[in-house]
């Protein structure tokens, strides 16, 4: 497995010879330059960043771990924390390039990077607070903004009070980005062959991720494409195992910690929580009872000429892709099963009309992966063959519609077992 390491970049100095400079402390940072200066009489590199990859890549092979935040009352020091700002340099490196183009290049990545960095920290530290912003990419679009609302109204804060976010997010994180190397086991999970149509891919064993590449976008909750911005196209497009890559330091979605078919049973406090579905917003929140924060326009959760009903409180939201209007089922439901990596019938019939195909020869068995229609996990409602479930394509999320199913990106629906469990109201509106 791989280990992550944090990691900011910053040029903070360009000399005629076309060297540039990083600078920083750590015990790990010190290995690594040591590692770096070792390999600089022997190669010429394209581009700075490169260096400090590459450096990272062959030797390392330990296990990744959950990266902590950086709580004011923690005791010790974090790997994760360099108790600097964000977007500081935190390592010493001086290195040729090859031309001043790829110099250029390099430094360009470079400041993108840092010029993203408080749009990225934030959402890192919405999503950690399981109040999905979509993807991580330092474009906070709608689901970023409705992620701001919610969690500051679950706080009893404004909705609007971005800045004081912000601040709290800066003072509980610590690095903004990690190098994150790709591990043995990815191999495993990945498929550049993996076929387009149905009919195929029923012969398959595993519906993986086509690339490399996507299978560390989905692991750190963002999109290709903003790894290709971080890293360039080059380091991006050709990465594999022990390569490594800048990534947003997120705690990482392990697709190897599930297992193909295990469920999820009944929970006393899990279950008693409630999921509104809201198709409209495009939105997943989980309430649970108890007092909620006053804020000015809160929502709560209303149940008319309900008598017995208990104030509920706002704990988790995260954005979906609900059904077309015509398959959706407005009402009451429950969660009725939970289930890791689960298989998917592909019935055509099903999913154009909403009726089952009695013809099961016409049905077919499409194998558990994350490239699977329903993705990583499925939750089954009440509803016969309705549920919340994962995607193949994080990118449609909020963006598309579904034959009747909640969509989630993976690594939200990845999370559902933790705070949701079979017994749960599941209201849609």
């Amino acid at each position: 497995m791989a280990r992550t390491y944090p990691l900011s970049l910053l040029f903070s100095g360009l000399g005629k010879a076309g060297r540039a400079n990083y600078y920083g402390y750590s015990d790990i940072q010190n290995a690594l330059m040591k590692m770096t200066q070792s390999v600089i009489s022997c190669w010429r590199l394209l581009w700075v960043p490169l260096l400090l990859l590459g450096a990272l890549a062959s030797p390392l092979q330990a296990e990744e771990r959950s990266l902590p935040t950086n709580r004011p009352d923690a005791s010790g020091p974090s790997p994760r924390v360099e108790g600097k700002p964000a977007g500081k340099a935190v390592i010493v490196v001086e290195a040729e390039a090859v031309d001043e183009k790829d110099l250029a290049a390099a430094r360009a990545r470079v400041e993108k990077a840092n010029s993203v960095a408080p749009n990225v920290r934030l959402q890192i530290y919405l999503d950690e607070k399981r109040f999905g912003p979509g993807f991580i990419d330092g474009k906070p679009g709608k689901f970023t903004t409705k992620a701001v609302h919610s969690y500051n109204r679950s706080m009893g804060r404004d909705p609007d009070a971005w800045e004081v976010l912000r601040e709290e997010a800066n003072r509980m994180l610590g690095e903004t980005y990690a190098v994150a190397v790709v591990p043995d086991f990815a191999a495993d999970w990945v498929n550049p062959d993996l076929p387009l149509e149905y009919a195929d891919q029923a012969e398959e064993e595993r519906m993986s991720y086509r690339s490399y590449l996507e299978f560390m976008a989905e692991r750190y909750h963002t999109s290709e494409s903003f790894l290709i911005e971080l890293n360039g196209a080059a380091v991006a497009n050709g990465i594999a195992p022990r390569k490594a890559l800048l990534v947003p330091n997120v705690s990482p979605f392990l697709i190897e910690d599930l297992k193909e078919g295990r469920s999820h049973r009944e929970d006393l406090t899990l279950s008693a929580r409630t999921v509104v579905i809201d198709t409209i917003g495009r939105n997943l929140f989980i309430y649970e009872k108890g007092a909620s924060p006053g804020a000015p326009g809160a929502a709560v959760v209303v149940a008319e000429k309900n008598e017995n009903f208990e104030p509920q409180k706002l704990i988790a939201m995260f954005p979906i892709t609900p059904g077309r209007l015509e398959q959706t089922h407005h009402g009451e439901w429950a969660i009725a099963n939970c289930l890791e990596l689960p298989s998917w019938y592909y019935d055509k019939q099903l999913l154009d009309t909403g009726v089952r195909n009695k013809d099961r020869s016409k049905v077919l068995q499409i194998p558990p992966g994350p490239n699977l229609p329903v993705g990583i996990l499925w939750s089954g409602l009440t509803k016969s063959g309705i549920g919340i479930h994962g995607t193949a394509s994080p990118r449609t999320i909020g963006r598309s519609l579904s034959a009747g199913c909640i969509r989630l990106a993976n690594w939200d629906a990845v999370r559902f077992p933790t705070l949701i469990r079979p017994g749960a109201k599941v209201i849609v509106r």
